[in-house]
C-alpha cells in the first residue's frame, strides 16, 4: 500500500499489522461499539488498519470508552473488566510492544508476571529455591490493585523510564478512558485504575510495581528474597 502520512510519531503500518495479528489471538469480547472480530474482518481490513496507523502516526488517535463487564471470582465477589474496542486493542498492542522492547530488560529478574520469556513455572521454581534457604515465607496480595493504581504516580513511572513523549501521551489517554456500565451510564475513573481487559494494562502494572515494590524492597530490604 502506497501512502503518504505526515508522521509525528514513529509508528509504522507494519507495526499496526503485527499488533492486529497478535490481538486476534486474545479475547473475543466486543467493546462499547459492539463490533466483533467477524464484523471487523468483514470490512476491508487493510483499510481499517491504515486508518489506525494514520491516526497513531499523526498523534491524533483517541480511544473510545470502555465497556464494563463483571465476572464472578472464586471467592464469590465480582471482578470488573474494562473491554476496549478492537481498534483500541490494536493501538494498545502497538505501544505495548514498543515500550516492552525498551523497558523490560530494566525490570527486576524476580518479576515474572506478564513478561516475555517469563512464566509462572519459573516463578514457582524460584520460590522453591528460596524455601530451601530461608525459614519464613509471606504470601501477599494487593487488593483491587488494577482498580486503584494512581494515574499521577503511574505517569511518573513512565517518565522515569525516559521514554518518548508520544508514549506518555497515549498512555495518558488510555488511563483517562471513560467506562460505560451495563445499564448504559458512563463514569470517570477519578484519576485511578488501569482496566483489567486492556492490552497494555499488565505492562503498566509491572511498571508501577517496578518502582512501587521491587526497587523499594531492593533499596530498603536487600536481605529479602521476593518473587512477584
Amino acid at each position: 500500500m502506497n501512502v503518504h502520512v505526515v508522521k509525528t510519531v514513529p509508528v509504522s503500518y507494519h507495526m499496526v499489522v503485527e499488533a492486529y495479528r497478535k490481538v486476534k489471538q486474545g479475547g473475543k469480547a466486543a467493546g462499547i461499539d459492539q463490533e466483533s472480530w467477524a464484523d471487523f474482518e468483514g470490512k476491508e481490513v487493510e483499510r481499517e488498519l491504515y486508518v489506525i496507523w494514520n491516526r497513531m502516526a499523526s498523534g491524533s488517535y483517541f480511544p473510545q470508552a470502555l465497556r464494563e463487564v463483571e465476572i464472578l471470582k472464586k471467592d464469590g465477589k465480582m471482578r470488573k473488566l474494562g473491554i476496549p474496542t478492537i481498534r483500541d486493542r490494536i493501538a494498545q498492542q502497538v505501544v505495548k510492544k514498543y515500550m516492552e522492547q525498551r523497558i523490560d530488560e530494566r525490570f527486576h529478574p524476580n518479576s515474572y508476571g506478564y513478561r516475555p520469556l517469563k512464566s509462572s513455572r519459573q516463578a514457582i521454581e524460584q520460590v522453591r529455591q528460596n524455601c530451601l534457604k530461608l525459614d519464613w515465607v509471606i504470601d501477599m496480595d494487593i487488593t483491587k490493585f488494577f482498580d486503584e493504581i494512581n494515574h499521577d504516580l503511574l505517569l511518573k513511572a513512565v517518565d522515569a523510564m525516559e521514554l518518548e513523549n508520544w508514549i506518555r501521551m497515549y498512555v495518558q489517554r488510555w488511563l483517562q478512558m471513560k467506562v460505560v456500565k451495563a445499564d448504559g451510564t458512563m463514569y470517570d475513573r477519578g484519576n485511578k485504575g488501569t482496566p483489567q481487559g486492556g492490552v497494555i494494562s499488565p505492562l503498566l502494572a509491572n511498571l508501577f510495581l517496578h518502582y512501587g515494590l521491587d526497587k523499594w524492597l531492593e533499596k530498603n530490604y536487600p536481605q529479602i528474597r521476593f518473587v512477584r
